[in-house]
């Protein structure tokens, strides 16, 4: 029996079973778990509302590890208060199909609030959750019925603090006065370098009370100091909080605490021995748990299951007074689109001077806002030429939560990020813009978005060299081939408005992952769909849009968005030649290569081998579907600065040229 308080024993617990597994996989992060124990347990113990029963009772608080590689200080959290996550499974740590990763992984690991690891991301996620909390809160609760009411917690660490992306997040937070933020800053002062003091030297919390930000600095081996720092930080509820609590990394050990090496190595086993003596842990046996404090961890079970009853009276009450509302709030949390839903897309006639489909895509928004009331979003201070804004519904801001518009200034890292904490939240279907050059501001978090199975929806116009003027620096060749290599992330590029219309049913209708739409400035024609494939076929990722009369077309013209356009008048001229060709409009890869091989080889038959693939990007993986004898008409340089029309012509986009690299290919395809 030990003979320390029942704090320390737990404190001590929580340090080593963190040592206990890094140690065993001979790998990881072992001196954050060690220094922030105490500000992790004051937290787990004393504030954080949660049900280890249900870990997806909406009322929660979320706890995001925002510094994933101290992933064992959460996983042992978890064990020990009771969720679904085994004590073999720490064992397990950094092993082959076990569900304790290297760095949190979110739908793998009961408890885990997002995948972390990548530095700043749970950071920006947070303030998404938080926008989230805000939102519903504002939209729902009535008086007497607070049925929204939780915070979001976190621990950040130096190396958060110092990534862009945080930093963006910080501020957007700061503006918008998201009081329900606290996060937990393990003040350690060491990174992977060494001291902090060779690249990090502003006074940070000077830096986040410019953000508009609470701030404290306390002792974080102090827990009664953690405790009344915390109550501090609820009470101010116009301001996110930070809490800079000093550390010790690796607190306890003798010969590594306070330095680099213990950030990302094991102790190794003479300094796990000396270690554990120096907690005065008198226990031989690895992955040990006094049961005293085991029960004092797991009284979190009956606590948890006690709010959420408590939370599920209070919803009951409301359910009873604000019938409507309720149904709505109903819906909103299951995560499905109400029946129907659908008939508000718009339908739009057939015209020859067209649209833009960044233009097609605002009015297809402002169409389904209104039957989908928990639709949020905007862009990265570009919405009049995103077209993201839903008209008549107001703007998120500290004095208006339920506005459904943002404005996330140029900050389009941490607009993603913030997407995504949204979606991970539950309750809102979340979107965002910027151009699509800019997609590689914020490409870390769409991948982030593909790994977690996040469902966001991206706008991202200006999608080629059709941009013009603007240049090179602005038009994206390579981004559309970049966003496609991310894997779960689905990329479309629409040909018309009605084709626009069809991807935001996909992008909504999809749950396991983020869409991309890449959308036009310029004008395209809206297609006569009377003698054409249906727009609705977009769902397939590719279907023909035009056919010929013959069993097997001569040639096969594919093309995505913009340059669709370019085929259908190649079309009618090789037709005039004699030439049967079909017009693939191929929106979107990824839900091509979702259909079953019939349907493809019915849309891309095998015996044609003669095949044009047209796209103002770079050629880079279309020849998987012209193959050998095929070509592609891409643009494998930058852009440049003109009129597009004329850029279009100079770089060889004209129907003309489709209809010789379609001869060309016929004739090559015969030998």
């Amino acid at each position: 029996m030990s003979t320390m308080s029942l704090e320390e024993l737990c404190v001590n617990t929580i340090r080593t079973l963190a040592i206990d597994g890094v140690q065993k996989a001979n790998s990881g992060h072992p001196g954050m778990p060690m220094g922030m124990a105490d500000a992790a347990y004051v937290l787990w113990t004393q504030f954080l509302r949660h049900n280890p029963k249900n870990p997806d009772w909406f009322n929660r608080d979320r706890f995001i590890l925002s510094a994933g590689h101290g992933s064992m200080l959460l996983y042992s959290l978890l064990h020990l208060t009771g969720y679904d996550l085994p004590l073999e499974e720490l064992k397990q740590f950094r092993q082959w199909n076990s569900l304790t990763p290297g760095h949190p992984e979110y739908g793998l690991t009961p408890g885990v609030e997002t995948t972390t690891g990548p530095l700043g991301q749970g950071f920006a996620n947070g303030v998404g959750m938080a926008i989230a909390e805000a939102f519903m809160a504002a939209s729902f609760n009535r008086d007497g019925h607070k049925i929204v009411d939780h915070y979001t917690y976190a621990i950040v660490s130096d190396g958060d603090l110092m990534e862009g992306v945080s930093q963006e997040a910080a501020s957007m937070a700061g503006h918008m006065k998201l009081g329900k933020i606290i996060y937990l800053y393990d003040d350690n002062h060491i990174s992977i370098d060494g001291s902090t003091e060779l690249a990090f030297t502003e006074d940070r919390m000077q830096r986040f009370e410019a953000y508009g930000w609470h701030t404290q600095q306390i002792d974080g081996h102090d827990r009664l100091a953690v405790a009344e720092a915390i109550k501090t930080a609820q009470a101010v509820t116009d301001r996110p909080s930070i809490i800079a609590c000093r550390t010790t990394i690796g607190f306890g050990s003798p010969n590594k605490a306070n330095s680099a090496g213990v950030h990302g190595s094991p102790l190794g086993q003479d300094e796990v021995k000396l270690t554990k003596a120096a907690y005065g842990w008198n226990y031989a046996e690895d992955f040990y748990i006094p049961d005293e404090a085991l029960a004092h961890f797991r009284q979190a079970v009956d606590k948890g299951a006690e709010l959420e009853s408590e939370w599920k009276k209070l919803q009951a009450d409301y359910g009873k007074a604000f019938p409507q509302e309720a149904q709505v709030f109903h819906d909103a949390l299951s995560g499905e689109l109400p029946d129907g839903w659908d008939d508000a897309l718009p339908i739009f006639p057939a015209d020859e001077k067209g649209m833009a489909t960044r233009a097609a895509s605002g009015k297809t928004l402002n169409a389904i806002a209104p039957v989908l009331p928990t639709l949020i979003g905007g862009s990265a201070d570009l919405a009049p030429s995103n077209n993201t804004m839903l008209k008549d519904y107001g703007v998120f801001d500290s004095s208006n939560y339920a506005g459904r518009n943002f404005h996330f200034g140029v900050r389009e890292h941490a607009m993603v990020g913030a997407l995504n904490g949204m979606a991970l939240h539950g309750g809102v279907i979340p979107y965002g813009g910027t151009f699509l050059i800019f997609s590689d501001y914020c490409r870390p978090s769409i991948r982030l978005a593909g790994l977690s199975h996040i469902p966001v929806t991206l706008v991202f116009t200006h999608d080629s060299i059709g941009l013009g003027e603007d240049g090179p620096t602005h038009q994206p060749v390579e981004h559309l081939a970049a966003l496609r290599a991310i894997p779960n992330v689905t990329v479309i590029r629409p040909a018309d408005a009605n084709e626009t219309a069809q991807a935001w049913k996909v992008a909504l209708e999809k749950r396991d992952g983020p869409v991309v739409l890449a959308l036009t400035r310029q004008n395209l024609p809206v297609y006569d769909r009377s003698h054409m494939g249906d727009a609705a076929n977009l769902s397939k990722g590719a279907y023909v849009l035009l056919d010929t009369d013959r069993i097997y077309p001569d040639v096969l013209l594919i093309a995505t968005g913009s340059e669709v356009q370019l085929a259908v008048e190649a079309h009618a001229k090789l037709a005039e030649q004699g030439i049967g060709a079909h017009v693939v409009s191929m929106p979107s890869w990824e839900l091509f290569e979702e259909q079953p091989d019939e349907y493809k080889e019915f849309v891309l038959p095998s015996s044609v081998k003669a095949r044009v693939a047209i796209e103002t990007g770079i050629s880079m993986g279309w020849q998987k579907y012209v193959g050998p004898q095929g070509t592609v008409l891409g643009v494998d340089r930058f852009g440049a600065s003109a009129p597009y029309q004329e850029i279009y012509e100079h770089f060889g986009f004209t129907s003309d040229n489709v209809v010789l690299r379609a001869l060309e290919t016929i004739d090559k395809s015969k030998k």
